[in-house]
């Protein structure tokens, strides 16, 4: 499934130049909003509560109370969907949750070849490079690679599974607990969790890592 050749070319930090597909849902906005059909305080609101307040901030501690919590662990691993309702985290594009655990072996990492389904109740928006061709492509052909781009130097033996997300089926990857947190409480291990680590674009902060980085 990999290849040893590798160009992916993303802007990882910063934006990207807006699609003719995103230039037309602005357009409709400002066409919606003028003609008073969508109240744009609204709009605002939504996309607040998704960029701020849901955020990754719900995966987070989800991902954290499976690692201070064996029992949960187990129903997350066995039914994502209930477990993660569990916590209040519930909506549209999490109707249907699957949790893939990291291990020593297995390094799990989520795409959506065909467009861009992501569970926001539990993520947030999609990043910008979630959505972009070269990612979903990429990701499926050379897994290996795109996580070197993103500063992700996986062990040799180590296995990749790539889960293609669909309108039916949405991923949180479980990534593997930090050294060196033993004792710590759920809270402060949410603290470890990044969004990019609950997509398997990323590991999980070590407790020597400043917080900030996605």
């Amino acid at each position: 499934m990999n290849h040893d050749h590798h160009d992916h070319n993303h802007d990882h930090e910063g934006g990207t130049v807006l699609s003719d597909v995103e230039l037309r849902v602005r357009a409709l906005e400002s066409v919606l909003v003028e003609k008073g059909y969508v109240d744009p305080a609204a709009l605002d609101v939504l996309i607040e509560t998704y960029e701020t307040k849901v955020g990754p901030h719900n995966g987070a501690h989800v991902v954290a109370k499976a690692w201070s919590d064996p029992a949960y662990r187990d129903w997350l691993l066995k039914d994502a969907t209930a477990a993660i309702r569990s916590l209040g985290y519930i909506g549209r594009q999490g109707e249907h949750m699957v949790a893939v655990e990291n291990t020593a072996g297995i390094h799990n990492m989520v795409v959506c070849t065909l467009c861009s389904c992501y569970p926001w109740p539990v993520l947030g928006l999609p990043p910008v490079w979630y959505k972009s061709a070269p990612y979903r492509s990429r990701a499926v052909m050379d897994p290996r690679g795109v996580l070197q781009d993103f500063g992700v130097t996986l062990p040799a033996d180590k296995q990749i599974r790539v889960w293609d997300s669909t309108a039916e089926i949405r991923y949180l990857v479980l990534p593997e607990r930090p050294a060196g947190t033993e004792g710590w409480s759920a809270a402060r291990l949410a603290t470890l969790v990044t969004r990019d680590s609950m997509i398997g674009a990323g590991l999980a902060r070590s407790p020597a890592e400043p917080e900030g980085a996605q």
